[in-house]
């Protein structure tokens, strides 16, 4: 049998199942698999966290270093974020450079960030104009079982969430100092299975898909971004439904990326 008879059958089942109300591995379609966060995995990193949904594995590692702001925010520090997805996690990634699939991972990530605001750049600024810090954001996944979005969105929060600024290394102050996260945004992604919308799509039911959608949110209660990903149409009122299920989904998020289970 074909690789393509069988992707098609196993869509097909899929989407039996969902308009059932059912899913492959149990699940109900707005159940999340089992989220565990181990903030500080990685010792020698000033932030690190790995993050594990289902089998899904994200390692984030945070750096901190000083450099020189951008001639146009001068009073502000720089943010930088970066996906790896290697092929050791997939049989669908390759060796070289950045695929698609990773810039999208890493430019979603870093906007949900960015509008969140959970970070203010202009505190890490020392000297306007001439030396600020350069907050690196690296996304490693080590296993992709689907949903790498909301997984690499919950390392790297987390990951931000425990950093501390070297700043006696450099030189900068006299002690070390925590990095003040003002906001702690989360990703939740659902995907169109014939009409259903399911939250943390397992690789199989992303290869079913018909529509992918990832909602932002932060512990306000607001929406700070959303991302349209794959083939497919979502209504007017999918929209308004995910957005309700996200903003749910997100409190029991933030209370992981703080490092626990849920």
């Amino acid at each position: 049998m074909t690789a393509e008879v069988t992707a098609e059958i196993r869509t097909a089942h899929l989407l039996d199942l969902a308009a059932e109300g059912k899913r492959l591995d149990g699940r109900g379609p707005d159940e999340y698999r089992r989220v565990v966060v181990e903030p500080g995995f990685v010792t020698t990193a000033d932030g690190s966290a790995l993050v594990r949904i289902g089998n899904t594995t994200v390692l984030a590692g945070v750096k901190l270093e000083p450099g020189k702001p951008f001639p146009d925010t001068p009073n502000a520090g720089v943010l930088t974020t970066n996906a790896e997805l290697i092929p050791l996690s997939s049989p669908v990634f390759e060796p070289g450079p950045p695929q698609p699939g990773a810039i999208e991972v890493s430019r979603v990530v870093d906007r949900a960030i960015r509008a969140a605001e959970a970070i203010d750049l202009t505190r890490l600024c020392v000297t306007p104009g001439e030396k600020t810090w350069v907050c690196y954001v690296d996304l490693h996944v080590l296993d992709h079982s689907g949903n790498l979005i909301d997984a690499a969105m919950l390392a790297g929060v987390s990951a931000l969430a425990h950093a501390v600024v070297p700043a006696k290394r450099f030189g900068i102050a006299e002690s070390d100092y925590p990095l003040d996260l003002q906001h702690v945004p989360t990703e939740c992604t659902f995907i169109r299975l014939g009409d259903a919308l399911v939250v943390d799509p397992t690789f199989d039911e992303e290869q079913a898909a018909q529509g992918r959608l990832t909602v932002a949110t932060d512990e306000t209660g607001r929406v700070v971004a959303m991302q349209k990903g794959l083939v497919g149409a979502f209504s007017p009122d999918d929209v308004r439904e995910v957005v309700r299920r996200a903003l749910v989904h997100g409190d029991r998020l933030r209370i992981a990326a703080r490092g626990g289970k849920t």
